[in-house]
């Protein structure tokens, strides 16, 4: 640490016509006997103290945002289980904004964590929203209808969902009731969902809805 000086001191030596000789020695004589150092610089140990405090505050200010994103805000999931293959795999870790659905009601085509314990095997279940409040969905022969239109869904894989390997080849006709979602996996023949014990999910079920794959890298992307 400097000490500043200021600016409107100036030293007496640059001011007004030089002392006389004796002036100047009887000056320094009384300097000399009523003025005593002073200390300006800190010690070491107190500038470390100094450092340490802020470098505290800084951490507990990050744990405390961190906590905070973490029970409000964003949370990381990993899918477990093949339900929605192949849009996300088993072990795949995604984001969950958890603050969606406290500013709108889902939306088709969402991919929504659910709480725990609602019904079906996996840990964290994670399914895709199908039929909204109010609208009646039916299967027939694996091609699904919303209010007696069918509903294109270009996120399916041929390859693991097809006309003839659906799981369910027809369901229904069923209404949902209101702040309900109908839900169902990607991978159709292979997801416990909507269409069986699952049943229709409260919107207060939801978790919140993941937006993004993070990891492994090779599987990133937007949802």
């Amino acid at each position: 640490m400097t000490t500043d000086i200021d600016p409107l001191l100036s030293d007496n030596s640059d001011a007004g016509d030089a002392p006389a000789d004796s002036d100047v020695v009887a000056d320094a004589d009384v300097t000399s006997e009523t003025e005593q150092p002073t200390e300006t610089e800190p010690t070491n140990k107190s500038g470390m103290a100094k450092s340490i405090r802020e470098w505290l505050i800084v951490v507990v200010i990050a744990i405390t945002a961190a906590v905070v994103m973490k029970v409000f805000v964003v949370q990381q999931f990993y899918v477990s289980g093949h339900s929605m293959d192949t849009t996300l795999h088993d072990l795949d870790r995604v984001l969950v904004n958890k603050l969606s659905y406290d500013l709108h009601d889902p939306n088709r085509g969402d991919i929504v964590v659910l709480e725990e314990g609602i019904g079906a095997t996996e840990r964290d279940l994670i399914k895709r929203v199908i039929a909204l409040p109010g609208e009646t969905i039916e299967i027939k022969n694996c091609v699904v209808f919303i209010d007696d239109r069918e509903l294109i869904e270009p996120y399916l894989d041929p390859a693991v969902t097809s006309p003839n390997n659906c799981g369910s080849t027809n369901f229904g006709p069923i209404t949902i009731e209101p702040d309900h979602v109908f839900v169902m996996g990607d991978n159709r023949p292979n997801s416990g969902d909507s269409r069986g014990g699952l049943g229709p999910v409260d919107y207060d079920k939801i978790v919140g809805r993941a937006f993004v794959v993070i990891w492994p890298q090779d599987d990133w992307q937007w949802l």
